[in-house]
């Protein structure tokens, strides 16, 4: 199923149409991990999660590799399938309603990060999942691809009429955003954030 969908790129380029393949999309990718995020959504919870998880990773021994994964975004989801050597696999999924953010990240610009919010339950509800990718111009493509996701999500939602299945946990969870600005917008509205 193609989605045509209408987001705003940058400040010089005004409202531009792509077309997005929604059936699902595989993108083969290296899994950094996750770590607790502090709030819903916004670069500024991404940033310090990224942090932490690319020293971690710059830090393994040189015989250690970060594990390639096959992450696959469709309109349903977010689903990661892990790819290692030995014969356990891991893979889980996120449904599309239970990721609240998605950015190309500002400093690392090949890697990918993700906001999903847990349960009430969960005594973290934010988590940044964050995989690198092959170049600067995949990162960018893998968030239009979870844009056009999130977009096909609400039009159906507002055509249904229906509420999220995840709605009672928390009215915050009905926010969702993907950050489609460059990595050098988004350094320069981090400037004028800390000078005002």
């Amino acid at each position: 199923m193609l989605s045509a969908a209408r987001l705003k790129l940058t400040d010089d380029e005004s409202l531009a149409t792509f077309e997005m393949d929604l059936s699902a999309q595989i993108w083969q990718v290296k899994y950094i991990g996750s770590e607790v995020a502090t709030g819903l959504w916004g670069i500024k919870y991404t940033r310090r999660p990224v942090e932490i998880l690319v020293k971690v990773a710059k830090s393994l021994p040189v015989d250690e590799a970060l594990p390639q994964c096959n992450l696959k975004v469709s309109t349903e989801g977010v689903s990661i399938d892990i790819l290692t050597p030995e014969s356990k696999a891991r893979s889980w999924k996120h449904p599309i309603d239970t990721i609240s953010y998605g950015v190309q990240d500002l400093v690392y610009t090949r890697v990918f990060a993700m906001i999903v919010v847990k349960d009430e339950q969960h005594p973290h509800p934010f988590e940044v999942h964050a995989f690198v990718c092959d170049s600067r111009a995949v990162t960018r493509k893998l968030t239009f691809a979870l844009a056009a996701a999130f977009q096909d999500y609400s039009r159906r939602i507002k055509e249904s009429g229906e509420q999220s299945k995840t709605d009672n946990i928390t009215p915050q969870r009905q926010k969702f955003a993907i950050d489609l600005r460059t990595p050098e917008e988004l350094q320069e509205g981090a400037n004028e954030e800390t000078e005002a």
